[in-house]
C-alpha cells in the first residue's frame, strides 16, 4: 500500500510506501524538502499538515513540542502517512544546492586506518558511483544497532565509487564501538545517501574559511579537496583544532596542500599539547586561532564550521564579533545519538546548515 502526499506551495506529489517517512520518499523521488539531521532532533524538516492522517514517529519532544503537535505540525523525517496527505513546507532552495536523489548502496570495507587514538578512517568501495556534493553525509546501517548512523563524507565527489569516513569512538556508543572494534576489511554494510545541505556556496566569490574540530574535519576535507581540484582561486583557509599532536590527524596532507596551492592556508591549533609534542604552532582553541589569524576581522568571507557543539558555538560568537553574520556562516554540528536531545533543548542562534 502507498499514499500520495502533495507538497504545497510547489504542488509536487510524492508516492510514500506504507511505513516509509515523507522525507525519505521525497528525497528518493527528487522532491526537495528542507532537512538536516534526518533523525528527528534538529526540526529543520518541520512541515504543516493541511489534510490527512499520519504517525508522528520518533520525533524529539524538543524538536516538535506538544503545542506544535496539536497544531498539526510534523517532522517529515519521522512522519509516516496513514492516508493521502497535503502538507505545507517552507521551500527555500539554495541555488548552489545540487539536490542529488538519495539512493541505496552496498559498501565493502577496503581499508581501516588509525587516524588518531580516537578516530579511525574507514574506507569503502561502493557497488555503484554516488553523486554527492562535498560536505554531505551518508547513513550507515550497522549490524545489531537500532536505527541508522550518520557520517560525513571525507573524500571528494570525483572519487564517486569510494567512500571515506572519519569515525570518532564515542564512549558507550553502540555504533562507533562496532565500527572501531568489530568491523573488518571485506565486510559489507548498507549505505544510503547523500544527505544534508552543508556545501560550499560556489557562486559566491568571497573567501572560504573552514573551522573544524575532531572528526568534524571530514566534511571540510572533502570540500577543500573538491575546490582545489576544480581550480577554485578564492582564498581558502582551514583552521583545524585538536587537543594534542596525536589527535591532529591528516596534518601532513594539509601542510602539503598549503605548500602546493598559493590560495590555500592551513592553521592547526592545539588546546592542550603534551610536553613531548614539541609544539611550535598556535596553542589555544581553534576559534582563538581564527581570531588571531584574521586579526579579528572576518568580513569578505564565508565560514563553514564542522565539529562538536561547543566548538561551533564558540566559533559563531567569534565570527559574529569579527563582522561576519548569519548569511555567511554555515555549519554542521556533530551531535551523537546520546546527546542529541540535550543539544536540541538549547536555543539555536540560527539555522544549523
Amino acid at each position: 500500500m502507498s499514499y500520495e502526499v502533495t507538497v504545497e506551495p510547489t504542488g509536487d506529489v510524492i508516492e510514500v510506501e506504507e511505513g516509509q517517512t515523507i522525507l525519505d520518499a521525497a528525497l528518493r523521488q527528487g522532491v526537495w524538502l528542507p532537512f538536516a539531521c534526518c533523525h528527528g532532533t534538529c526540526a529543520t524538516c518541520k512541515v504543516q499538515v493541511l489534510e490527512g492522517e499520519s504517525d508522528l514517529g520518533n520525533a524529539s519532544p524538543f524538536a516538535l513540542m506538544d503545542m506544535e503537535r496539536d497544531e498539526g505540525k510534523v517532522l517529515a523525517c519521522c512522519c509516516t502517512p496513514e492516508s493521502d496527505m497535503v502538507i505545507e513546507a517552507d521551500i527555500d532552495v539554495d541555488d548552489d544546492f545540487a539536490g542529488y536523489p538519495v539512493l541505496d548502496f552496498i559498501g565493502t570495507v577496503s581499508e581501516i586506518r588509525d587516524l588518531s587514538p580516537t578516530i579511525k578512517g574507514i574506507f569503502f568501495e561502493l557497488d555503484k558511483p554516488m553523486e554527492f556534493q562535498a560536505g554531505q553525509y551518508i547513513n550507515l546501517n550497522i549490524p545489531g544497532v537500532e536505527g541508522k548512523r550518520a557520517f560525513s563524507i571525507a573524500n571528494k565527489p570525483s572519487d564517486a565509487s569510494t567512500l571515506e569516513l572519519h569515525v570518532r569512538m564515542v564512549p558507550n556508543g553502540a555504533g562507533t564501538t562496532y565500527l572501531h572494534e568489530q568491523l573488518e576489511v571485506g565486510d559489507t554494510l548498507d549505505v544510503s545517501g547523500p544527505y544534508g545541505q552543508f556545501f560550499v556556496r560556489k557562486s559566491d566569490d568571497q573567501g572560504a574559511v573552514f573551522i573544524a574540530g575532531g572528526s568534524g574535519l571530514s566534511s571540510p576535507q572533502s570540500m577543500i579537496l573538491d575546490m582545489l581540484e576544480e581550480g577554485d582561486k578564492r582564498p581558502i583557509t582551514l583552521l583545524q583544532g585538536a587537543r594534542n599532536v596525536a589527535e591532529l590527524y591528516n596534518r601532513e596532507l594539509f601542510e602539503n596542500l598549503d605548500k602546493e596551492f598559493d590560495n590555500f592556508s592551513y592553521v592547526p591549533a592545539l588546546n592542550a599539547p603534551e610536553e613531548n609534542d614539541n609544539w611550535q604552532g598556535f596553542t589555544g582553541f581553534v576559534h582563538e586561532a581564527a581570531l588571531a589569524h584574521f586579526n579579528g576581522r572576518f568580513d569578505g568571507n564565508k565560514a563553514y564550521l564542522c565539529g562538536p557543539p561547543p566548538m561551533i558555538d564558540a566559533a559563531i560568537t567569534t565570527l559574529m564579533q569579527g563582522r561576519l553574520f548569519e548569511r555567511d556562516i554555515h555549519m554542521e554540528r556533530f551531535v551523537t545519538a546520546a546527546d542529541g536531545a540535550e543539544e536540541q533543548s538549547k536555543s539555536a542562534l540560527f539555522k544549523r546548515i
